[in-house]
């Protein structure tokens, strides 16, 4: 197994801690838990374009690679939109309709590739950069609201470029 492939391992077992963390915080309001989240939240960030890097400028892509990394993100991102947008006291809610507009542009793109793969036989996985752009946007979206910055425009521009990256998915 790759160096690539085990720091995108990593990012996965991140994710049930993120969530445990932005939980308990939501339950407690116990700052220390947010920072937790907050912290493993951005390794998993980071961590995302240092397995990427070591793909591509280490030759370590491999195939297992290609299907565990968008799905790595999905976790994260799908994990921190839902979190987000349940009531809790301490954290600006999400808006429902971002968090479905996130979820409904992804279901659309997994049923195209299904499909894809039904009719076909055969499906490969190519980010665009497109979809790269989409992806960081949406890391940064869940980053600012967790941080508690103000989510001025960035909740704007992220639905408008996750539908724009649906749009460009399915063609």
């Amino acid at each position: 197994m790759t160096t690539a492939n085990k720091v995108t391992i990593g990012r996965i077992i991140l994710v049930p801690f993120f969530v445990v963390q932005m939980l308990y915080y939501f339950r407690t309001g116990d700052e220390l838990h947010r920072y937790l989240a907050m912290a493993s939240f951005l390794i998993a960030t980071i961590s995302d374009g240092i397995d990427g890097y070591l793909a591509r400028h280490r030759g370590q892509a491999t195939q297992l690679g290609a299907y565990l990394d968008p799905i790595a993100d999905k976790l994260l991102m799908l994990s921190g939109f839902i979190l987000l947008s349940m009531n809790n006291p301490y954290l600006q809610r999400m808006p429902l309709w971002l968090t479905g507009t996130v979820i409904g542009r992804d279901v659309i793109i997994v049923s195209g590739s299904v499909l894809l793969y039904v009719v076909t036989g055969n499906v490969t996985v190519k980010p665009l950069f497109m979809s790269k752009t989409s992806a960081v946007l949406q890391m940064v979206t869940i980053g600012w609201v967790v941080f508690k910055l103000p989510t001025i425009g960035i909740l704007w521009l992220a639905v408008a470029v996750s539908i724009t990256t649906g749009i460009t998915g399915l063609l």
